[in-house]
């Protein structure tokens, strides 16, 4: 059968899919309830900077009419899945997303989740909201698909259609229909999941993966700070080992590394198993902020630096490089630490909104002009925006820097300035 596909939730894992189900499926719908959202795509503007204007244009609709959705035979559902303030899994928009689709579903449509959930989620959260909602027998009326995202936002080499697309459905001839649609627009091929629980658990375990390793190297780089070491170097020589991994010390936030460890531990603590692995690499990298600020405090003492009347200026707050996507950043965790000193720090981001930032953290972002005679520049999120001399220069003479991804040589700095990365 020809397919018309619908794409709730277009952030940004739904909107590339979305426009790749457009090329194979002409008439695809794009839904998100933010009319604001709909209102720019229809107009060919991307807020995430991921997609472009010729991208927009395709054969797809962008829409925030609920009606519109009866039409679809194959929905996808790609919302976040957030954690609260206690690190508790936050269904609601999934859940929200599920009683949507519920309403204009109709017989023999299939329903595919991408977002981010703990095994067990897809069948017994989801799919009896659909069923409840829709009238409709699960399993009978309508099928469910689970196949996790693998959307890496600023990566222009592993996008959407080069990455392998795990698939999964709650029996084969689902699996069939799901691995068939996805199969048209992923150019890497598909992997059959033996059931949705697995394709779930694939998910959550790829991310709690990176999680630990970054734990490792921002815990080896605190060991090696107290012993005087660079963590740089030590990793360039432990690189030359043919199966070393690639990993570095660094902020880990975002929607994804941060985030989808807290799913697993949370389904298995009602399982009555106490994670110690997991949680352990967590609390590090949550900690490492506030690590960070405690080392620039102890450089501005040392300096002499009254702490209150300190010129320090944060370059870069979004969870990572290139991309505006403050969701979940870290950089705030420096920031909210030097407060506690008494110390008012500035912050700049070229590709943040001041508005959308200060309503998410309540912190005001500074203009490029005011980021200058510091006494101390954290250089936070490399963006490729910046320039490194550029950045240099807007220490005092014998300024300090911190340089929080080891983005810069030493030697390159001025001897006078004062260096210290992670």
């Amino acid at each position: 059968m020809k397919e018309k596909i619908a794409v709730i939730g277009l952030g940004y894992v739904g909107l590339p899919v979305a426009l790749a189900f457009a090329e194979k499926f002409p008439g695809t719908i794009g839904f998100d309830i933010n009319t604001r959202r709909i209102d720019e795509l229809s107009k060919g503007y991307d807020r995430t900077g991921e997609s472009t204007a010729a991208e927009l244009s395709s054969s797809i609709v962008f829409t925030a009419d609920a009606e519109l959705l009866r039409e679809a035979t194959f929905f996808v559902i790609a919302v976040p899945t957030p954690i609260d303030k206690a690190n508790r899994p936050d269904l609601t928009p999934v859940r929200k997303a599920s009683e949507f689709v519920g309403r204009v579903i109709q017989p023999g449509a299939v329903v595919v989740y991408e977002s981010t959930v703990y095994p067990g989620v897809t069948e017994d959260i989801c799919g009896p909201i659909l069923e409840s909602v829709s009238g409709l027998k699960q399993g009978v009326d309508f099928k469910l698909g689970y196949s996790p995202e693998r959307i890496n936002p600023g990566d222009k080499e592993h996008t959407l259609q080069r990455i392998v697309k795990v698939v999964s459905g709650e029996d084969a001839a689902t699996l069939d229909r799901v691995a068939t649609t996805y199969g048209a627009i992923i150019d890497a091929g598909v992997h059959r999941a033996s059931s949705i629980m697995v394709a779930e658990a694939a998910k959550v375990i790829e991310n709690t993966q990176r999680d630990l390793n970054i734990a490792l190297m921002n815990e080896l780089s605190r060991i090696f700070d107290l012993m005087g070491i660079s963590t740089k170097d030590v990793l360039a020589a432990a690189g030359t080992k043919w199966n070393f991994l690639n990993f570095t010390p660094g902020l880990v936030g975002g929607h994804c590394i941060g985030v989808d460890p807290y799913y697993l531990t949370t389904r298995a603590e009602e399982l009555g198993y106490q994670p110690e692995v997991i949680l352990a690499g967590r609390r590090i990298n949550d900690g490492m902020g506030a690590f960070v600020a405690r080392k620039a405090v102890q450089f501005l003492a040392k300096s002499g630096v009254h702490l209150k009347n300190a010129r320090v200026g944060v370059f870069g707050v979004t969870f990572k490089e290139d991309v505006p996507d403050i969701r979940n950043s870290r950089v705030p965790d420096i920031v909210f630490e030097l407060q506690a000193y008494g110390i008012t720090p500035m912050l700049h981001d070229p590709m943040v909104d001041a508005e959308e930032f200060h309503h998410e953290y309540k912190l005001q972002l500074s203009t490029e002009e005011n980021m200058a005679d510091l006494d101390m520049v954290i250089f936070a999120v490399p963006h490729h925006h910046y320039d490194k001399n550029d950045i240099i220069s807007r220490l005092k003479p014998g300024g300090i820097m911190i340089d929080v991804k080891s983005v810069f040589d030493r030697a390159t700095l001025p001897a006078s300035v004062s260096y210290w990365s992670l």
